[in-house]
Order: C-alpha cells, then sequence, then structure tokens
C-alpha cells in the first residue's frame, strides 16, 4: 500500500530542536539537501538559513502549498509527492529529514539502494530504529555498511515534538566512507 493510502499521526517537531538537527548535521552552504516528509518547514527553514538548496517532499497538498508560500522567495523546490515514488536526485546529495515513520523503513531502502547518490543522512526517527541501523540489523546492512557508517545522532525527548509521540526518537547518522 502507498503512503497515501495509510494513516498517521503527524508529530510536528518543534524549532529549537529543528535547529539543533541543522547544526548537528553540519550542512554546508551550496549542498542538495532533501527534506523528507517537509510538514510546514520545521527543518526547511534552518536548511535554507545553512545555505542549502533544499527539496522539499510532502505529500499533504495543504502542507506542500504552505511551503510554496513560506519559502517562495527562498533556494527551495517544494515537492508534492508521496515518499515510496518520489524521484531521487541523479547527482550527490543529502537528506536531512523527519519522515512520517509508517514509511521510515521503506525511505531506508530507497536513499540506500544499489547506485544511490546519498552522501549523509540526518534522519529523525523512533529511537529502536535507529539502534537497530547503528547495529547493523537495517534491511540490506551488509550492502550498504561498506559504504557507510552509521552512528546515533541527537536524541530526542518527547518534548521535542507536537504532539509528543509515545516514546522518544533519535537522529540517525550516515555518511559515505571516502574513496569507496
Amino acid at each position: 500500500m502507498s503512503a497515501a493510502g495509510r494513516r498517521w499521526g503527524w508529530h510536528r517537531l518543534e524549532p529549537t530542536w529543528a535547529c539543533r538537527i541543522v547544526d548537528a548535521a553540519d550542512v554546508r552552504a551550496g549542498e542538495l539537501v532533501l527534506d523528507l516528509g517537509a510538514g510546514t518547514g520545521a527543518l526547511t527553514g534552518p536548511l535554507v538559513r545553512a545555505g542549502a538548496r533544499v527539496v522539499a517532499v510532502e505529500l499533504h497538498p495543504g502542507r506542500a502549498a504552505q511551503l510554496r508560500d513560506r519559502f517562495a522567495t527562498a533556494p527551495v523546490r517544494v515537492v508534492q509527492a508521496d515518499l515510496e515514488r518520489v524521484r531521487l536526485p541523479r547527482r550527490p546529495y543529502r537528506v536531512v529529514a523527519n519522515p512520517p515513520y509508517a514509511v521510515s523503513t521503506a525511505l531506508l531502502k530507497r536513499i540506500l539502494a544499489p547506485g544511490s547518490r546519498l552522501e549523509a543522512a540526518d534522519l529523525v526517527l523512533p529511537a529502536w530504529l535507529v539502534a537497530r541501523y547503528v547495529a547493523g540489523r537495517g534491511h540490506g546492512a551488509s550492502r550498504w555498511q561498506a559504504a557507510y557508517r552509521t552512528e546515533r545522532g541527537l536524541w530526542l525527548p518527547r518534548r521535542a515534538f507536537s504532539p509528543p509521540p509515545p516514546r522518544d526518537w533519535g537522529v540517525l547518522t550516515m555518511r559515505r566512507v571516502t574513496g569507496r
């Protein structure tokens, strides 16, 4: 079933935590960064302030329209699309995102697929999923572990979101290993 057919709660990332995530990601000016599941732009705003060229992907038509209005004069391209179907760049890119929980595993499979040009990712995910990928137990780990260094980034308490989710979340950081 596509993401459009699923139901999930939306937990907005609080602005101070969004800034912390982008600061920790060490985004550089001019980098192409995908904000997958952009919502109303909690991460998009700090990414723009860091100088990134942002592609904000959001399925919900109302939120996509809000993003277009909010970032009309910024280097942001808003794409209204399902994360399981959106076309990924053919050139090197980064991901800094708070994707919907319901598609997080499918999204990881896509960005880590053979031929992906992903250079780095900072993904807000449930703490258990972060631990699973850091331990090398994520889908296809035997294939992508040689190409990416995975670490546990920031831990986010429930209060980092509105409304708070039932459990704590964290940031999964993935960095392409140079020379591979």
